[in-house]
């Protein structure tokens, strides 16, 4: 026989109001971004230790490009590798303004930045169309300066050269419908030819756009224009995207450490979602021409335990080039703190080459933040766009070419990437590639998808991270009172070394304070004329200073009762948090059946 039992339960008819304490850090939206951190070398600017970025598509009709930028005390670099089945160029009589009417690559720069909605004085474009065998290569390359309101062609003096792979030693070729890989083109442009007597100074940003211009027919249109940016228009700078000299560095704000959270997938019940794209494993180098046109960058393989990333200079090589993506949720990050630094770690169980001679050289791996993805959705073709590159690391080859669970673990730099994200409230979305110029430089890691014997060998993020000095937090308890209860407030002021004043202005609905008590250093008082408790210290850096004190509820009505405190540093600026106490909340009884 079923039993029925009657209990009331309390509903706040003011629980709409939030009750919890605000944070002191505001979440901010995440901004759209395209911005290359171009590196500086001292000489010879480094092939593989440029920075690398990617855009379009693969399929037989559209190409693929990937651009490596970078700079010294004389001259940008950028070089452009285009995977490219059909090559054309204008053999017999090319003229600048039908440059792009073939195979070339357009190059924006703007010393102004992104900025503008016409080209001016600071605006330039260099255009290089791919050729054969003829030297010099002046007539397949020109430039163009902003006026203000359109582009003129300008003698600015900057040089380019190409390459070219074809299908095989017997297939391929210019102008002639055969399969080949694709062509790549080299810019060299002095910081003389754009008014500088040097290299922009470190943090100094330009605007910057690329276009892949593509025939693949003799006589047809031209097949689709592919740009990075992706909404890029070729006269209007403020569609670029960003330059930047110098790779960035990150400094936290003033911060006193307090933990660290360790995120990979199964550890406190996290996923996290990755998977390599490309010639990866499963879809490594394939020699077919319908595979590699059709079918390789549409290859998917979202739950491989093994993952590849790979790149080289020779374009021909194309179907063994991967790209390693991966996303970390921050959620298992306490909120409200400051981002101290952040790594991510892979582990690498082995690597291309192995048993050549010469043997396999070390591998310089990018890592770059990246928009959303879908694992299951994800190809060569889907996967999103650079939002900017971050850091790199030097990765040997094994010397047997295949190691032991849980293998060698390399690690990046990723701190400026998750405090961005982490402040945004988003997910920290991640992928690995590389600039390399040798061959053989695939390095293989494992993925989330490891087995549980080894499961320090998945990707890992581990993010270090403390308060803010100069920082104050107010809680209430308890978060419900009739009139005439107590309720007790509780400031936790974090010091920052220098002088600090909490004010906390009551509000009119509470009583004075009864006995206010401080631990920690400072001292408070309540100030009547202005229905006020003030405190003051100056504490060491990080140091707790803990202030409480109960009012009583004066008030009738049913409100929700907010209180903000603030501290005032002279340096940091002011901090605030609010505390909210639903004064008088109506009963409503509701009968709970019990079986």
């Amino acid at each position: 026989m079923n039993s029925k039992l009657l209990k009331c339960c309390t509903i706040l008819l003011l629980l709409a109001m939030v009750l919890s304490n605000s944070s002191t850090l505001q979440a901010t939206t995440l901004p759209p971004l395209r911005r290359v951190n171009a590196p500086w070398f001292s000489g010879t600017v480094q092939y593989e230790q440029s920075a690398v970025f990617w855009l379009g598509k693969i399929t037989p009709d559209e190409n693929y490009a990937d651009v490596r930028i970078g700079y010294n005390n004389t001259e940008l670099f950028v070089n452009v590798a285009i995977f490219d089945r059909r090559l054309w160029y204008d053999d017999s009589n090319p003229t600048p303004a039908t440059l792009t009417n073939y195979d070339a690559v357009s190059l924006f720069l703007d010393k102004d930045g992104n900025t503008g909605t016409v080209p001016d004085a600071n605006s330039y474009r260099f255009v290089g169309q791919v050729n054969w065998w003829e030297t010099p290569r002046t007539d397949w390359q020109a430039a163009w300066h902003g006026n203000g309101s359109q582009w003129i062609n300008s003698a600015i003096s900057f040089s380019t050269t190409t390459g070219f792979a074809w299908q095989s030693d017997n297939v391929g070729g210019f102008n002639n419908d055969q399969d080949n890989r694709g062509w790549v083109i080299n810019y060299h442009i002095p910081f003389t030819s754009l008014g500088l007597s040097g290299p922009p100074a470190q943090g100094t940003i330009w605007g910057l756009g690329i276009s892949v211009h593509d025939r693949d027919t003799a006589t047809g249109p031209m097949s689709p224009l592919k740009t990075w940016p992706e909404n890029l228009a070729d006269s209007q700078p403020g569609t670029w995207g960003q330059l930047r000299f110098g790779i960035p560095t990150y400094a936290p704000l003033p911060t006193v450490a307090r933990g660290s959270t360790i995120i990979r997938q199964g550890l406190n019940g996290v996923t996290v979602p990755d998977a390599a794209v490309g010639g990866t494993i499963n879809n490594m180098c394939p020699g077919t021409v319908s595979v590699i046109w059709n079918q390789w960058a549409n290859f998917s393989d979202p739950t491989n335990m093994q993952v590849n990333v790979q790149n080289q200079g020779n374009v021909a090589d194309w179907p063994c080039f991967a790209k390693y993506f991966v996303t970390f949720p921050l959620n298992t990050v306490p909120a409200g703190k400051v981002i101290i630094s952040a790594t991510l770690t892979l582990h690498q169980f082995g690597n291309a080459g192995a048993g050549w001679n010469p043997p396999p050289e070390t591998s310089y791996l990018q890592v770059l933040s990246v928009g959303s993805w879908d694992q299951n959705a994800l190809t060569w073709n889907t996967a999103p766009l650079a939002r900017e590159n971050l850091s790199g690391t030097w990765v040997d080859p094994m010397p047997s070419g295949v190691g032991t669970d849980p293998g060698v673990p390399h690690t990046w730099d990723v701190s400026r990437a998750v405090a961005e994200v982490y402040a945004a409230g988003e997910p920290l979305n991640l992928a690995v590639y590389s600039g390399d110029w040798s061959l053989q430089s695939g390095r293989y890691f494992w993925s989330s998808d490891h087995d549980d014997y080894h499961p320090e060998a998945r990707p890992t993020l581990t993010v270090y991270w403390g308060d803010p000095v100069g920082k104050v937090e107010k809680t209430v308890q308890p978060a419900t009172a009739q009139q005439g209860q107590p309720v007790t407030y509780r400031l936790i002021v974090v010091g920052s070394g220098r002088a600090l004043t909490l004010t906390d202005n009551l509000p009119s609905a509470v009583s004075a304070p009864g006995n206010i008590s401080v631990s920690g250093g400072g001292s408070a008082v309540y100030q009547s004329a202005n229905h006020r408790v003030v405190w003051t210290g100056s504490i060491a850096a990080g140091q707790l200073v803990t202030v409480s004190f109960p009012v009583t509820i004066t008030t009738a009505a049913a409100l929700a009762i907010t209180n903000q405190a603030i501290l005032s540093d002279s340096v940091l600026g002011n901090s605030s948090d609010d505390a909210v106490v639903i004064a008088n909340g109506q009963s409503v009884f509701l009968p709970i059946v019990l079986r």
